[in-house]
């Protein structure tokens, strides 16, 4: 029997690797004759880059840099050759053929350096935090020579645009006097008037992966959806909203780009950092899940495999539209796999047909104690099924 696990991260409890490994163990305990091959899900979220840099034999590389809101944190990104990446990934790359098996990708994941998981629940505001440590993280990888950067912006703790990456690599914010305002955080963005200066000459095609298509402003936008689990105000969307739409255009002039990438599907990704990065550096978006099932040949594993266990913490009708464990369960019901989804809560007001659900978390069991409990939880379930 070949068995195929692939879990997405159980938030605030368990990574995507720590949920596959902890599945791995109990299943061989249980089957010692299965073979099992394991696939951490991520979409360019936590863990994103160190779960692509170790499944590619690439190195970690370790900085401290500027947290989201100014104090120094501990982050890391990937280094992986070229000629350990996948051929289908390569190909959703696009990059030039004329770059060497020998050359590098650099793997960055905004959550180490400028996420919300960073912040006690009190220090989340986006009016006061900054993308500036993720750029201290491009600067890093750039110093190395890598051919391109893949930037993973799920997680992010900011509503900045991008503009305090951006100023870390370069360009300058200035008030009316001409003195720089840094880091650009919303807060301060009524005193600027001016961006000026330029990325680095040798700054490398950057691709961002995320699997939102939220335009940067609008009810639909990063602000109106994403900024109140950072702590935005309901009050002060309106403010957030016309300061973003301001900085935006001022972004778009100095570079000599369209304001019309402000409505770009994706742009409002992690704050509008994916808007920053499209407009002063061209950047493309990549959707993460399906590069993230490309690099682990998750096609591969699934016509080979006879049953699929994934899942996350929360597993509800928004799993089923198109991206992480939900996708990978519809694929792999049209291979006619059997298909197990262990979750911490379980809420569909629609179950697929042949799709197996089992939700790991008592009833009476309360959400922090699910938190703590959750590598034994997942032991457990994994055990009863199987």
């Amino acid at each position: 029997m070949r068995v195929l696990i692939a879990f997405d991260k159980f938030k605030d409890s368990l990574t995507a690797p720590g949920a596959c490994e902890i599945a791995a163990e109990a299943l061989q305990k249980k089957q010692p004759d299965w073979e099992i091959a394991q696939c951490p899900l991520t979409d360019g979220g936590e863990g994103f880059a160190a779960i692509l840099t170790r499944a590619s034999q690439g190195q970690i590389h370790q900085h401290t840099v500027t947290g989201p809101r100014g104090v120094p944190v501990d982050a890391s990104f990937g280094i992986v050759t070229f000629s350990n990446i996948p051929a289908v990934a390569h190909r959703l790359l696009d990059l030039s053929s004329d770059i060497a098996d020998s050359a590098s990708i650099a793997l960055i994941e905004m959550a180490t350096a400028s996420g919300l998981a960073l912040l006690e629940d009190e220090e989340r505001d986006p009016w006061h935090t900054t993308s500036y440590g993720t750029g201290e993280l491009i600067n890093s990888a750039i110093e190395l020579g890598v051919e391109a950067i893949l930037l993973g912006v799920g997680g992010s703790a900011t509503n900045d645009l991008g503009l305090g990456a951006l100023n870390a690599m370069g360009l300058s914010f200035l008030d009316q006097n001409g003195d720089a305002i840094s880091p650009p955080i919303p807060d301060t963005w009524s005193q600027i008037s001016t961006p000026t200066g330029t990325l680095p000459a040798n700054t490398p095609p950057i691709h961002i992966a995320c699997d939102v298509d939220n335009p940067l402003l609008g009810p639909n936008g990063a602000a109106a959806i994403y900024g109140p689990q950072k702590g935005l105000l309901a009050a002060d969307l309106p403010r957030m909203e016309a300061a973003s739409e301001r900085l935006a255009a001022l972004l778009c002039d100095h570079q000599g780009k369209p304001h019309g990438t402000i409505n770009t599907p994706g742009a409002g990704a992690a704050g509008g950092i994916a808007f920053g990065f499209m407009t002063a550096a061209d950047a493309q978006l990549l959707p993460g899940a399906d590069f993230v099932a490309a690099w682990f040949d998750v096609e591969s594993h699934l016509a080979s495999s006879d049953i699929v266990i994934t899942g996350e913490g929360r597993f509800d009708d928004s799993s089923l539209r198109g991206k992480g464990p939900g996708a990978l369960a519809a694929r792999a019901l049209e291979l006619n796999k059997t298909v197990h989804v262990f979750a911490g809560q379980i809420d569909l007001t629609s179950v697929p047909e042949k799709l197996h659900l089992h939700a790991i978390t008592p009833a009476e069991m309360s959400l922090k104690e699910a938190f703590r409990s959750a590598s034994q939880l997942l032991t457990s379930a994994i055990n009863d099924k199987f």
